[in-house]
């Protein structure tokens, strides 16, 4: 029988509890003993980036990870440019907030190609550009493989195999990988996968949600509470566990019956649900 995970490692992220603005994050975080938050690029540049980075030290939180970087397959050069802007940009953002990880999320097909190999050698080019630039501000990139229904329009990275093949080309310090469950459960290469990851010191971050069916219209918002769905979590956090990641583990659920409850209740649930699932 494995050991329970300690309460001290978990992360809740911010799109967990969509509703809450960051002061009200901050707050019930502190109300409830945890100590670390994943956030989001676009709600912390509302809130300003610099007021976000007080507000975490002044509460006490850690930053476990920014989201996020990436769309990094783009066929244009004007665009290929914006996107590598973007993402310095996002690298800069997570130095600021105190983070050294920063989720990629890797683009999916341009328009008009169906050429998935070339799309992921052109995300290989811009992290030949922005792996330096992140490691010259004490951030690590963290590849995050999406399920393979994403690969069109999101990511055309599905694998954990796919992503470290990405990473290997590059200083672990600079370029490593996301297990994230909800994308990765049902790929029986996934244990391979992230003891490969630890071998190597590639694994920047982990991530809980639960896989629930029917998925919801626009799938993005299929994502369950811990216990909801088909998820081993205990056999995952072990295999990392195994693999020699030590690090925060981020509950990350995006989940519209769960955004429209009382941010605290959800808050108290999923600290509840991890104790009892991971």
């Amino acid at each position: 029988m494995s050991e329970p995970v300690p309460s001290s490692r978990l992360s809740i992220n911010q799109e967990t509890i969509k509703q809450w603005s960051l002061p009200e994050l901050a707050e019930g975080c502190a109300k409830e003993g945890i100590g670390a938050v994943g956030l989001w690029r676009a709600p912390v540049r509302k809130y300003g980036v610099e007021r976000t980075a007080r507000l975490m030290r002044d509460t006490g939180l850690t930053v476990t990870s920014l989201c996020r970087g990436g769309f990094l397959t783009d066929i244009g050069e004007a665009a290929r440019a914006r996107a590598l802007d973007d993402n310095r940009a996002a690298v800069d953002e997570a130095a600021s907030l105190g983070t050294d990880t920063l989720v990629l999320v890797s683009g999916g097909l341009p328009a008009d190609s169906k050429d998935l190999a070339e799309a992921r050698e052109r995300i290989a080019d811009a992290l030949a550009v922005l792996g330096p630039y992140a490691e010259e501000r004490g951030v690590r990139l963290a590849i995050e493989p999406l399920h393979p229904m994403f690969a069109s329009d999101r990511c055309v990275v599905s694998t954990l195999g796919q992503a470290l093949d990405l990473a290997e080309r590059f200083p672990a310090h600079q370029v490593g990988v996301v297990v994230d469950t909800y994308h990765v459960w049902w790929d029986d290469l996934a244990p391979a996968q992230i003891a490969r990851a630890g071998r190597g010191g590639r694994l920047h971050a982990f991530q809980l949600a639960d896989w629930i069916t029917p998925l919801p219209a626009g799938v993005l918002l299929g994502r369950g509470q811990l216990g909801d769905g088909s998820i081993d979590f205990k056999a995952f956090r072990e295999a990392v566990d195994a693999a020699g990641y030590r690090g925060p583990i981020e509950v990350e659920i995006f989940n519209e019956e769960l955004w429209s409850r009382d941010g605290g209740e959800v808050l108290r649930e999923t600290a509840e649900r991890f104790r009892t699932h991971a």
